[in-house]
């Protein structure tokens, strides 16, 4: 193999490797500001995350979002609870050292809400 090749694999394998260390630090149990327990989780290549303790049990406050930087990521398919369950909202999920800042907004930018989850351990 040419040693061209090589540092693209090696360039590639360490992308790869980042990628995953940056969505594993977002991984995990969170605890909402209404004492809530929500799993963020990988679903494919995107981010999830669900109710999991607290009530609505079950209910998926984000999907299918897409990493955009090295802590953030965003996506369509952001729900929240106390809403019409048909009501999608274009969302961010960001990491800040030990808390996660999960916003939601509807009419471009102008509606917006935004809470600050806890790590749990």
């Amino acid at each position: 193999m040419r040693s061209g090749k090589r540092v693209v694999l090696v360039a590639c394998a360490l992308l790869g490797a980042v990628s995953s260390a940056n969505a594993a630090g977002i991984l995990g149990k969170w605890k909402r500001p209404n004492g809530t327990i929500a799993d963020v989780y990988m679903c494919g290549a995107k981010l999830c995350g669900k109710i999991i303790a607290g009530q609505p049990t079950g209910f998926e406050m984000f999907h299918g979002m897409t990493m955009v930087s090295q802590m953030q990521w965003q996506g369509s398919q952001m729900k929240h609870p106390s809403m019409p369950s048909f009501m999608t909202f274009n969302g961010t999920v960001r990491l800040s050292g030990e808390v996660l800042k999960v916003k939601g907004c509807a009419v471009g930018q102008s509606m917006c809400d935004e809470e600050t989850w806890t790590r749990l351990r």
